[in-house]
This record gives C-alpha cells, sequence and structure tokens, in this order.
C-alpha cells in the first residue's frame, strides 16, 4: 500500500490498483489519473470537485465513486458508476478493504445545517490507513496510519490531539491543513508532536509515505 498526500484532504493509495479519496478543489487534478476507485467522505467543495472528478472519468469510465447517499445528487452526472455508502458498510474498492464509520460532518455553528460525512478506514495486506473526512469520528478496528485534521471552521486543535489519542494509530499524519499559514501550522504541529502519543508529522503535497 502506498500513499501520497496531495493537498489538503486528497489522499491517493495504490496497490494492484488506485484508490483516491477527497479529490476536492484545493487538490491537485493529477490525483485522479489512472483512478480505479474514489471515496468522497462529504459534499463540501474542498472535498468534491465534481468538474475535476467528471473530467477524471471522462478519460477512465470505469472508474467506480462511493459516497454517503445524501452526497449523491452532487453525482447525477455519472450517476451510473456511483454506489452509496452508509456508516457501518464494509465493501472492497479498487481492490482494497474499506469500511465507512461515522454519518455526520462536525458542528460548525449551531445555526449551520449539520450534513453527512463518511470516514474511511482502508485496509489490505495487513496496513490500514484511516481518513476522517470532517469529524473526529473513532474507528473501532486498530489503525496503522491515521490522518488527523489540523485547522478548519469547525475544530478546535485540542480535538485534533484527543483523537489522536483515542485512536492510537502506529503514525499519524496531518490532514485538513490547506488553510493554515506555515506560522499556524508549526505552531499546531509542534503540539500534536508533543501530545499525541505517536509519531506525527505534517506532509508536503506529493509526498508518498514510506
Amino acid at each position: 500500500m502506498r500513499v501520497t498526500k496531495f493537498t489538503h484532504s486528497c489522499l491517493r493509495i495504490e496497490g494492484d490498483a488506485v484508490l483516491v479519496v477527497d479529490p476536492g478543489g484545493f487538490s491537485e487534478r493529477a490525483a485522479l489519473t489512472g483512478a480505479d476507485a474514489v471515496l468522497i467522505t462529504h459534499e463540501h467543495p474542498d472535498h468534491l470537485d465534481v468538474e475535476g472528478l467528471a473530467d477524471a472519468l471522462a478519460q477512465r469510465p470505469g472508474t467506480r465513486v462511493y459516497a454517503h447517499p445524501d452526497v449523491l445528487p452532487k453525482l447525477t452526472a455519472f450517476a451510473d458508476v456511483v454506489t452509496a455508502v452508509e456508516p457501518g458498510t464494509a465493501f472492497e474498492a479498487a481492490g482494497f478493504t474499506v469500511r465507512a464509520y461515522g454519518g455526520q460532518h462536525a458542528v460548525i455553528h449551531q445555526d449551520i445545517p449539520r450534513i453527512a460525512n463518511l470516514g474511511y478506514l482502508i485496509s489490505d495486506g495487513g496496513q490500514s490507513v484511516y481518513t476522517p473526512g470532517d469529524s473526529f469520528t473513532v474507528p473501532e478496528e486498530n489503525v496503522d496510519t491515521l490522518f488527523v485534521p489540523l485547522n478548519a471552521p469547525w475544530m478546535r486543535l485540542s480535538e485534533a490531539i484527543d483523537f489522536v489519542r483515542a485512536v492510537k494509530p502506529g503514525r499519524a499524519y496531518a490532514l485538513h491543513d490547506h488553510l493554515l499559514t506555515g506560522t499556524g501550522a508549526q505552531i499546531s504541529n509542534g503540539h500534536l508532536e508533543r501530545l499525541g502519543g505517536t509519531s506525527y508529522a505534517q506532509l508536503a503535497p506529493g509526498t508518498t509515505l514510506p
């Protein structure tokens, strides 16, 4: 399992096939090149670039897309390749075993309605990667590699630290990090490194994990 972190919340996971998570408007469209399957955590445009996804599907019509039922109205242009996924569902995508967790986006403000959100635990050959979307939902299974949101309108850094502690992964990396300045990221990263309880780092876009 090769994991490449693209800008913000997009991950590209390669094994015998290619799985892409959250190709949003901040991430590089190249992440979708050759993708066999795509997982969408929720409908916000920093996680779902509908136009970019449509372009990728035009080049590779066999690509499958998985998302919560509430996201499907955003995907009507290519509904024939979309599969609805409910929280708790386990399925196979691009040869990887995937389990969906959660169900709701974290609260931004009480006046803003909450939307659907899924976290995905992706496993292959005894290795696992968990990406929570815009939530701090803790999976029930062991996690080797955790991607932890670093900055967003819906979160506090203390929640990110407690999330890493609750999951107890083998290692953790920053996710949802495009909204921070370099100075802000340095401060937040320092706290996560000291207090998260595991190996942690923020990756430059395009970095593939060892």
